[in-house]
């Protein structure tokens, strides 16, 4: 089996973090039960480009269980941890390409080696997988019978693609499900974000002024978080429904422009390039912290204030760098940039991750059902999908609701009945 980690003697250790967090994945529990009896991927090639975490290695289980023939890459340079992808390797017999802090050729090189898995699906987190197949091994796309999305930033490029034409195989933006962005994102991207900058920092958020930017679904979780915690929370958008969304749930919008000379903390969550730009880096106040948690660190123009920086201290705490202006200000640049809640933390709580990875097995299930019936477009999550997920996650959570009267059933169908 050909593989490419750090070292595979952190297999024990991986494979404690892996059961440690299938603990609070009961729902993805009930999926690969399932799986293992049904077979329903059963030798079918998948590749998947995911964040390598012990959450991911679950769902990876799942698939197995499924009966897929699954090679596994890293979908960011910082995101893996180095003794999950060992024990993927050793206990679970999963091939995998991805080590913590890779450089960018090693990077592709890794995204490559799990294209020449020649994968009939694939399974991809901010769409490099994809693209890289499209860029460079477009024969494959005939025999594709599709992929999933995970992130906002894939999803972008995606229907980016299918809108020009280029897209050459079925996608679905599990991304968009609402059991994913509405929690994983919220939730999951909200906590762990807080949880990354204060493991990188160790500030007190308690009376700091933070900049969000960025009010959708990530950005919505990050604030609330940081609100919650103390701090005093500017929003930046350039949409104005989300702007008028973040005005009313009481956080001050400004643009960055103006946040800038008044904040102590910066974080991008927008899935754009140069939100934060030269401009703003020359009105921020002295040992200003700027961070991203969008999936690629272009959000913020790290070349711009490299360029404007008189010198660079690397590492003056793990994940941080300085860099020191010529008046003297220091502006402290969290992770190079990259998603700050997998580079210094450990990525979304199991709990979130459960709803996210149920749902990706389930649309990967609905893809192979469907072999040829879909066309090259990027398709949302089935409603049953969605559902059915919805359901197992409030039953784990020992939830109950109510269900309609064939009175109220009858009512909602009608349209008689007036005041």
């Amino acid at each position: 089996m050909k593989y490419d980690i750090a070292n595979i003697d952190l297999a024990t250790e991986g494979k404690r973090r892996i059961e440690w967090a299938d603990n609070d994945m009961p729902v993805l529990k009930m999926v690969r039960d399932r799986f293992g009896k049904e077979k329903p991927l059963k030798d079918v090639k998948m590749s998947a480009c995911l964040h390598m975490t012990a959450e991911t290695a679950n769902l990876a289980r799942t698939l197995k269980a499924g009966g897929a023939d699954l090679v596994m890459c890293a979908s960011n340079p910082l995101s893996t941890q180095d003794d999950v992808t060992a024990s993927l390797v050793k206990d679970f017999e999963i091939p995998v390409f991805a080590i913590k802090g890779e450089d960018n050729d090693t990077y592709y090189k890794h995204i490559k080696a799990a294209i020449e898995h020649s994968p009939q699906v694939t399974m991809d987190d901010g769409a490099d997988l994809v693209s890289t197949i499209h860029f460079d091994y477009p024969e494959l796309a005939k025999q594709m019978l599709g992929s999933m999305e995970e992130t906002t930033t894939g999803v972008i490029r995606l229907r980016a693609m299918e809108k020009d034409g280029a897209l050459k195989f079925p996608v679905i933006a599990v991304n968009d499900a609402t059991t994913k962005n509405l929690f994983d994102n919220r939730y999951g991207t909200g906590q762990s974000t807080v949880d990354g900058i204060v493991r990188a920092t160790d500030i007190l958020l308690a009376g700091k002024t933070v900049v969000v930017a960025g009010y959708g679904w990530c950005g919505r979780g990050f604030a609330m978080r940081c609100k919650g915690m103390g701090a005093n929370v500017i929003v930046t958008e350039v949409q104005p429904i989300r702007a008028l969304e973040a005005a009313m749930d009481g956080f001050l919008v400004m643009k960055m422009e103006d946040a800038a000379p008044i904040a102590d903390l910066f974080c991008t969550l927008t899935g754009d390039i140069n939100v934060i730009r030269g401009e703003h880096f020359k009105l921020m106040r002295d040992g200003a912290i700027v961070a991203n948690s969008g999936h690629f660190n272009v959000e913020i123009d790290i070349p711009a204030l490299k360029e404007m920086a008189k010198e660079v201290r690397k590492d003056i705490r793990k994940y941080v760098d300085q860099y020191i202006l010529p008046d003297g200000r220091r502006i402290n640049l969290l992770a190079d940039g990259r998603l700050i809640n997998l580079a210094a933390a450990e990525g979304h709580p199991a709990s979130v991750m459960d709803m996210s990875f149920s749902t990706q097995a389930l649309a990967t299930e609905h893809v192979i059902q469907n072999a040829g019936k879909l066309t090259n477009r990027v398709y949302n999550v089935s409603k049953e999908i969605e559902d059915w997920v919805a359901q197992l996650k409030l039953k784990s959570m020992h939830v109950t609701i109510d269900e309609l009267t064939p009175e109220q059933k009858k009512y909602l169908a009608s349209w008689e009945m007036g005041t």
